[in-house]
């Protein structure tokens, strides 16, 4: 399956950072790529959401209900699709305090069937996946270091 990885050093403190990525119901209010999150249920280690992302150049939106568990003491995520449009949506959140900012990690392992998909589009959908990530690791970024 494919896996891509995004990693970004984040001028704000580790427990600021991991509050900004754990708050995702907000996440549409600064990432362009998701329409909608709805909170399902939510406990403070777990928390299960109904997404639907954004992908504008093929004019497509995604659908898929994640189940999120939050580690506070380790400052992690694990997550996973529990329904929707991937075969296989699952990775992990990693955030370390680094040179007196936070390096936040979001690793994605992912598998999305299209029938008669051939390599030359899987290789645009891994592309797209990655400036996906990036853009989520970025958006954290931002919003981390302007609070």
């Amino acid at each position: 399956m494919p896996t891509v990885v995004s990693e970004v050093l984040v001028n704000a403190p580790l427990e600021k950072v991991y509050a900004v990525a754990k708050d995702v119901a907000v996440y549409p209010e600064f990432m362009e790529d998701i329409e909608s999150i709805e909170i399902l249920e939510k406990t403070p280690e777990r928390q299960v959401s109904k997404w639907v992302g954004i992908i504008k150049e093929f004019n497509r939106r995604i659908r898929w209900t994640e189940e999120d568990f939050w580690n506070d003491v380790d400052h992690t995520c694990r997550f996973a699709q529990t329904e929707g449009d991937f075969a296989l949506y699952q990775g992990t959140w990693g955030f370390k305090e680094q040179d007196g900012g936070t390096v936040a990690t979001l690793t994605l392992e992912y598998d999305y069937n299209v029938p008669l998909i051939g390599n030359l589009i899987k290789g645009v959908l891994k592309k797209k996946t990655q400036a996906n990530c990036d853009g989520i690791t970025s958006a954290i970024k931002m919003r981390a270091e302007s609070l």
